[in-house]
């Protein structure tokens, strides 16, 4: 572990951290000190827990369908209760969708997007909320994208959802201020996850997207973690209802 332990003594629950940007993020908590409680389906979080405890950190895995409110609520509930409270969360899970053209676009396709990306950080901040109401503070960080601020062919049902994170995110930046409760989103440009290799194995995708990137590269996960954490300490302690923008320049033109 780092000699950096700024995040001592905190509980930290991160949604989506099997891999890319949530296992980056919890790996980077739990190496400045904190607990951390991975909400997923994804079975792969078993291997976030288990690279945290090698290097001497705390996590448990707490398995969690974000769409469904008895388990959103049962997370925040197994988290407080395994490591005795709740001081930071980072919603974080998320789908793709097929990329489609709109009128292409099944309402399947539509109706699970918006389930996980949109309802499942609904869900998730109002039972982390509602805790930290009751403790007497803390952050949020809820993963937008670009796609929240600017709009993509074919991807019109996670532009919507993106959308609907910024706004749910200025919402209750507004409500919880006051109350020493900070909640503030990050919108990545393209990142290279597990998520996104199908996007970055397909030359013609590649060379437009990066052609549209003045870094000339995807994201690592890491690059995102350090946002979180940066939202999530006392350093952005000003900091609330706002979406910050990480892609290397892509939607500064």
């Amino acid at each position: 572990m780092t000699n950096v332990r700024d995040f001592d003594g905190k509980v930290v629950l991160i949604t989506g951290a099997a891999t890319g940007i949530g296992r980056a993020t919890a790996l980077a908590f739990a190496r400045r000190g904190a607990k951390v409680a991975i909400g997923d389906i994804d079975e792969r979080s078993n291997e976030t827990v288990r690279l945290i405890e090698e290097e001497g950190g705390q996590a448990v895995f707490i398995k969690t369908d974000v769409s469904k409110s008895d388990q959103v609520a049962d997370l925040v509930k197994k988290t407080v209760s395994t490591f005795g409270g709740l001081h930071s969360a980072f919603n974080n899970a998320g789908v793709l969708p097929p990329t489609k053209q709109f009128v292409e676009m099944d309402e399947t396709d539509f109706d699970k997007i918006i389930s996980v990306d949109l309802k499942g950080v609904f869900l998730a901040m109002k039972y982390e909320l509602e805790h930290m109401v009751k403790s007497g503070g803390g952050t949020i960080v809820n993963t937008a994208s670009i796609a929240g601020i600017i709009a993509d062919p074919g991807m019109a049902p996670y532009v919507a959802a993106k959308h609907g994170v910024v706004g749910l995110t200025k919402a209750a930046g507004m409500e919880y201020a006051s109350q020493g409760i900070r909640v503030n989103a990050i919108a990545p440009g393209l990142v290279e996850t597990p998520m996104t290799q199908r996007w970055l194995e397909d030359p013609d995708f590649r060379k437009n997207v990066i052609g549209n990137v003045p870094a000339g590269r995807p994201a690592k996960p890491e690059e995102i973690a350090d946002m979180v954490l940066f939202l999530s300490s006392p350093s952005s302690s000003f900091a609330a209802g706002q979406t910050f923008v990480i892609d290397g320049g892509q939607t500064a033109h």
